[in-house]
């Protein structure tokens, strides 16, 4: 069995639905498991949604209907027929976020957010199945919350290996075409759960895992994996080639192609991935496998924006010892801030951070009782694999380097 997995850009539209049953017949659908992510920008309007039920609640009801109009646009264009089943069923799906929203007693923020959010996916892919079954390409629709099970940790679950493996193997048919969502899973009381963002990924190599696939297929808007985001850098390379090991490290320093969590369940069954243009679907894109280093070597360039740059020094200029540092990540651990790069003196220590889920100014606060703190918020992390003098020089034009870090195959500098 193959693994596919379509992003939300890929199904942002009709034409874009359209084009996955294209993809489908130039490469072939038997044996196969689709997973899909929520439409276009549906993950981020959902997000506004939870958003709003903490903070402004009158002003849920209005986000929830601009949802339902973007797919009740993408419906009209699909099934001329508005008495098709699939009007009732994605109307059923959107009454059960407003159920809940309704209901629920919960504060936490992020128990809420998962058993929103979560709806961008049941709804695309709810969509894309029927399509499929209209045009005549019999699919067979998976919740994906009964096959991958998780811990309670809301909006960064950890898998439970062994009942996943267990629920995918009783529930998985083989021989057909199976399409799944992104993203999410259920703990032991079937809450929904999410994976992280851009965690759909990560659910297309959980999925290969278990089913031994043949190969997990990413179709992405790109030819491939570039050795810079196009967004932010005029020029870019296509790598045709990637070790396991080379991507892992890519991924670890934020290169956004590839999820970092996805590449590990692949290399531990030796299943190779394929990042792939779902406008070109036959173009040969990137293969990630067994090999060395990167085909063809050259820089790699990664930026990560809107980080934090701290600059701790203890008060009467002791030394930041190991009790001390154990202390100040257990304080980023407690606040979830994850730490992208650290650098230390003897009477100073400056660690880059990721602030994603708002836990900042809480921790400050804590830290300043015991180090002078200096804070720099909004600036960038960028990160080149296999540098050279030229490389590190058309990053250090015009930007004030706060932090630089060199090792033998990477060098990390943090600029305002």
């Amino acid at each position: 069995m193959r693994v596919f997995k379509f992003g939300g850009a890929s199904v942002k539209d009709a034409d874009g639905v359209k084009n996955v049953v294209n993809v489908l017949n130039q490469m072939g659908h038997k044996d196969t498991l689709v997973v899909i992510s929520a439409m276009g920008k549906t993950t981020n309007a959902m997000e506004k949604v939870v958003e709003a039920y903490f903070k402004d609640k009158d002003a849920v009801a209005g986000m929830l209907q601009e949802v339902m109009d973007y797919h009740d646009g993408i419906l009209a264009e699909l099934f001329q027929n508005t008495s098709h089943p699939i009007y009732s069923k994605i109307k059923l799906l959107f009454e059960e976020v407003k159920g809940f929203l309704t209901w629920n007693k919960s504060p936490k923020y992020a128990f809420v957010y998962d058993q929103v959010v979560g709806y961008g996916e049941l709804v695309s892919t709810t969509i894309v199945s029927e399509y499929l079954n209209e045009v005549g390409m019999a699919s067979t629709w998976l919740d994906v919350r009964t096959l991958i099970k998780t811990d309670n940790n809301y909006r960064d679950a950890q898998i439970n290996w062994d009942r996943t493996q267990s629920e995918v193997t009783a529930k998985v048919d083989m021989s057909k075409l199976n399409i799944t969502q992104g993203f999410l899973g259920s703990d032991d009381n079937n809450f929904t759960t999410t994976l992280g963002r851009e965690g759909s990924d990560y659910t297309a190599a959980i999925l290969a895992y278990c089913l031994n696939a043949e190969s997990v297929t990413i179709w992405k808007d790109v030819p491939g994996v570039l050795n810079a985001d196009p967004r932010n850098f005029k020029e870019t390379q296509l790598l045709e080639q990637i070790s396991y090991r080379e991507a892992i490290e890519l991924a670890f320093y934020g290169a956004s192609v590839i999820h970092p969590k996805t590449l590990q369940p692949l290399q531990r069954k030796e299943i190779p991935l394929h990042v792939k243009s779902f406008v070109n679907p036959k173009d040969k894109g990137t293969t990630v496998g067994k090999g060395i280093g990167i085909v063809p070597k050259v820089p790699c360039f990664i930026v990560k924006k809107d980080q934090v740059l701290l600059k701790l020094s203890s008060l009467d200029f002791s030394f930041i010892v190991e009790d001390n540092i154990s202390e100040i990540f257990k304080l980023f651990h407690d606040h979830r801030l994850k730490v992208d790069l650290i650098q230390n003196s003897a009477i100073s220590f400056s660690v880059c951070l990721d602030n994603k889920f708002n836990g900042l100014q809480s921790m400050l606060d804590e830290l300043k009782r015991k180090f002078k703190v200096v804070c720099h918020e909004e600036v960038s992390l960028y990160t080149i694999r296999h540098f050279n003098d030229n490389a590190v020089k058309s990053l250090q034009n015009g930007k004030s380097v706060l932090v630089e870090q060199r090792g033998k195959e990477t060098v990390q500098l943090v600029v305002k």
